[in-house]
């Protein structure tokens, strides 16, 4: 049986099929939503104890498939230039780099998935930007500057956590 907090995780990605019909604020009301389900959904699964090595893979990966299929839409709408979609997906690289890691050095089993905080600052952000360009503002430069910059930070942060784990397994063991 699916948990609760699983069932918001999964509930983003019909979310994202809605942002396929071209209604302001019904598209702004689907990005709201997906954003609280993301608030949500964590908070359910630790407040009822029902927290997962499952969900806590599902739900960063039903933000990416949301982030990934709106700039998609508005990659194809000419609404964003694809440098600015592969800015805002900079974190998402960091990960896949560090998954890549974690398999080739066989502590893809082993490794314990939560979130950093740099992740969560991102995805905050993805979201806000979402809305901003489904307004159709236009953002500086640097905003996806940022998003380059918070995916070099996750990296580090990830390699950080890793090296911790590591090493407090090594102490432990002795």
């Amino acid at each position: 049986m699916i948990s609760l907090s699983n069932g918001l995780s999964f509930s983003r990605a019909p979310l994202a099929f809605l942002f396929l019909i071209e209604n302001t604020s019904l598209r702004i009301a689907v990005i709201i939503l997906a954003m609280l389900t993301d608030s949500i959904d964590g908070y359910l699964a630790r407040k009822h104890n029902s927290a997962t090595q499952f969900g806590a893979i599902l739900d960063p990966a039903m933000d990416k498939f949301f982030v990934f299929f709106i700039l998609g839409i508005l990659l194809f709408e000419h609404k964003i230039e694809t440098w600015q979609a592969c800015a805002m997906i900079a974190r998402d690289f960091s990960l896949c780099v560090f998954a890549i890691y974690l398999g080739l050095s066989g502590h893809w089993n082993t490794h314990e998935f939560s979130s950093v905080k740099w992740s969560k600052i991102t995805t905050a952000v993805q979201f806000l930007t979402l809305i901003g360009i489904t307004l159709q503002i236009g953002f500086p430069w640097y905003l996806y500057a940022f998003f380059i910059f918070s995916g070099a930070l996750v990296f580090v942060e990830l390699f950080q956590m890793r090296i911790r784990k590591s090493t407090a397994n090594r102490a432990r063991n002795q």
